[in-house]
């Protein structure tokens, strides 16, 4: 019990450090809140034309879509930030000092709730002006966000344990495109999946993107009145699929990150 009271407190003191480091960043800053924006008004008004919600809003429609591509994509921060200190060897100097060897990977996964947090208040404020609107009530509305942010923690693991394999940031960065791409667009999260061809279809069903995207719209209460139910058993029970997803996700690829976390050397 002591030594996970260490181990959480040298993390917290790394979170802290790595949210610091957004005052000499910037720019990192900048991206987080300005991507979800631009996201937000593209869709809404270049593509909302488009495409028909039947006895709905596509922008209520649109807006949890873009909550789970942005939290997913938010991911990203994690991997990079650990490769940028693998390539600079600040993890060999943290591996020097009297510390916890699963702190440095805590704390960079517990800092990005931070970004995640900044990046949807940044949405729902450009929701909101684009017209969306939560009619689920405050309790639910809170119970999706909190839903969100656990994805995207569950999912900022995987993204920590790749951030430790890759040589530098760069490669990180196009890696996860290839990955987060497939997984926020082949799913519900700006079509309804029932419009996709039978393989993308079956395929964005059990997507777990498709699973939290539509946990949050009937959290939101942005369900049309009259949608059928979906036939899949993911987008049924989408809160339960979205909680396993989380727990299968850390349960693996924690104790991996960590594990490579001790293995890792600086890199030229």
């Amino acid at each position: 019990m002591e030594r996970l009271k260490y181990a959480f407190g040298d993390g917290i003191t790394v979170a802290k450090r790595n949210v610091i480091k957004i005052r000499r960043v910037p720019e990192v800053l900048v991206s987080v809140l300005i991507s979800p924006i631009i996201m937000v008004l593209l869709f809404a008004y270049v593509f909302g034309g488009s495409i028909d919600i039947p006895g709905g809003s596509y922008r209520e429609f649109l807006i949890s879509g873009i909550f789970a591509m942005t939290v997913t994509f938010g991911a990203t921060f994690t991997g990079a930030g650990l490769a940028d200190d693998m390539q600079k060897g600040i993890i060999d100097r943290f591996r020097s000092l009297p510390m916890s060897r699963s702190a440095v990977v805590f704390g960079r996964t517990a800092s990005d709730v931070v970004y995640n947090v900044a990046s949807l208040l940044i949405m729902v404020a450009a929701g909101l002006a684009v017209g969306w609107r939560m009619h689920g009530g405050l309790g639910s509305a809170m119970l999706g966000f909190g839903l969100l942010l656990l994805f995207a923690y569950a999912f900022s693991w995987i993204m920590a344990y790749v951030g430790l394999l890759v040589p530098s940031v760069e490669v990180i960065n196009n890696a996860s495109l290839m990955v987060i791409f497939p997984l926020t667009f082949v799913a519900n999260t700006f079509v309804p999946s029932n419009n996709l061809p039978t393989p993308l279809r079956i395929f964005a069903e059990w997507n777990p993107v498709s699973a939290v995207t539509q946990a949050v719209r009937e959290l939101f209460g942005n369900i049309p009145p009259g949608t059928p139910e979906p036939a899949a058993w993911p987008l049924q029970n989408s809160v339960l699929y979205t909680l396993v997803w989380v727990v299968i996700i850390i349960a693996v690829f924690a104790p991996l990150a960590v594990n490579r976390y001790k293995k890792a050397g600086a890199r030229s």
